[in-house]
């Protein structure tokens, strides 16, 4: 169950996992706008903690068979992607497409100590790097939702 878990239901044993995991994650995001409830700022930001605490365990069980920040370990990308979505309108796609590009990009060029936090213990490490990744996307899209430019 923790390896179905951490590869995102099978998502981390394909080639380029990573984004497909988030690609997922955004497909998921849209279907859940459709009941904004679930995704009203409380129950959102319950659901990432989840993710990310999910995540930490089950980074933890699946390191020592698949070592240290496995490529199959895509659950890392769910909860980046989930956080840059936190707390953006729900009803433009534009920005979920942004949000993709923004989150992909700082998880691959890993700028502003974002590569620094993969070098914590087990799940954590795996599961930080994505989380701040996530917070850089959220606040740039933050300023495009602010200045209006999508």
């Amino acid at each position: 169950m923790n390896k179905l878990i951490a590869s995102w239901f099978g998502i981390g044993y394909f080639k380029g996992g990573g984004t497909y995991a988030s690609i997922v994650t955004c497909i998921i995001l849209y279907f859940l706008w459709q009941v904004p409830a679930v995704l009203a700022p409380l129950p959102n930001v319950v659901i990432a903690l989840v993710i990310i605490l999910v995540g930490i365990y089950v980074g933890n069980k699946v390191e020592p068979e698949w070592g240290k920040d496995s490529y199959r370990v895509v659950i890392d990308e769910v909860a980046g992607m989930w956080i840059t979505m936190l707390f953006i309108p729900i009803n433009n796609w534009k920005l979920l497409l942004a949000g993709l590009i923004l989150f992909r990009f700082f998880d691959m060029v890993k700028p502003l100590f974002i590569r620094k936090l993969e070098n914590l213990p087990g799940g954590t490490g795996v599961m930080m790097d994505d989380v701040l990744a996530g917070i850089y996307a959220n606040i740039v899209l933050q300023v495009i939702v602010y200045l209006k430019l999508l």
